[in-house]
């Protein structure tokens, strides 16, 4: 199960990682890094763009949390074989020593820039190509949702015979935590408060049995989708606990950051079907994942958090 936890991130400065990276590719790589440039990161994870005299590029991320490493390089090599739209290839990983304090891997860089950026700031996306976006978005992710396992769970280890074998006790330590975290203070009673209505009807909303094991990305919305600049798409980016799943997992993320302006998840469902309780289950993933990411981070990130948060309610409300 994943653990719920909060996970204390390993310090590292900026300037420090731009000496890391040099060092870290001239040592595997046996090359000399002639410009190293902050990408962007997240609570755990800092990545920096490395250029060469022959200006190749690649993209150097170091992960400040213990046993990241493997799972996340394994995922990645497990959906650039699994998928036509173009993943990150892994060139070298790299773990923590004396000299470099933090695990790091280096991965091919995807031309472009995520489609949330360049969305943000064109308002004039045709509706022709907003459907030819979800189109192309929707196929390549059920392409690798068309690769299954016998067994539900981790893709370093699926080991459950059924779904909710494995969700259910992940889902059951989110809600315990996040009570023990409203007793504190730490979050809001009205997330609990919402939570603890969808936990007590949690054998109703996940009545349907899932029959599949699908393979799914597990954190794919419109920002780790890579677009150039006609907003073609250039590649896939930062799977987040992929696993072997209910493929509606996967479509939760759709609707953040500005997916339902281009009707992801609605396009995936035309094409390709959906549970009865489809909305239900994908109101109760989203809340769960973020009351998740906060356990672990300790950063609420509201502007995701709040909608999520009404969506449930909302959806509660159609159940009853």
């Amino acid at each position: 199960m994943i653990q719920v936890e909060r996970i204390k991130a390993i310090p590292l400065e900026k300037d420090k990682a731009v000496e890391y990276a040099k060092q870290a590719v001239t040592e595997k790589m046996k090359k000399t890094a002639i410009n190293v440039k902050y990408l962007g990161g997240g609570s755990f994870g800092m990545a920096f763009g490395v250029e060469f005299e022959n200006k190749e590029q690649i993209v150097v991320k170091f992960l400040r949390a213990n046993d990241m490493l493997e799972k996340e390089v394994f995922d990645l090599k497990l959906l650039y074989d699994s998928s036509a739209i173009k993943f990150p290839k892994v060139l070298f990983v790299r773990k923590s020593d004396e000299t470099i304090p933090v695990d790091c891997y280096a991965m091919d860089k995807i031309d472009g820039e995520s489609a949330f950026a360049s969305s943000l700031f064109d308002f004039f996306i045709s509706k022709r190509k907003k459907q030819a976006f979800a189109d192309k978005v929707t196929t390549a992710l059920h392409e690798v949702h068309t690769h299954t396992s016998e067994k539900f769970g981790d893709t370093l280890c699926p080991d459950c015979d059924n779904w909710l074998d494995y969700y259910k006790p992940f889902a059951g330590a989110v809600m315990d935590k996040a009570q023990e975290m409203s007793k504190s203070s730490e979050l809001s009673r009205k997330i609990v408060d919402v939570m603890q209505e969808a936990w007590s009807k949690f054998d109703v909303i996940f009545s349907e049995e899932v029959n599949e094991a699908c393979l799914i990305h597990g954190d794919l919305n419109l920002a780790n989708i890579m677009v150039d600049k006609n907003f073609e798409i250039s590649g896939f980016i930062d799977p987040l606990n992929s696993a072997y799943a209910d493929r509606e997992y996967d479509l939760f993320q759709f609707d953040n950051l500005l997916g339902k302006r281009f009707k992801l998840r609605k396009t995936y469902i035309q094409k390709y079907g959906a549970s009865k309780n489809c909305d239900i289950k994908c109101a109760f993933y989203g809340l769960w994942n973020e009351v998740y990411c906060y356990i672990k981070s300790g950063e609420l990130v509201s502007f995701i958090m709040n909608p999520l948060v009404k969506n449930m309610k909302k959806q509660l409300k159609y159940l009853d």
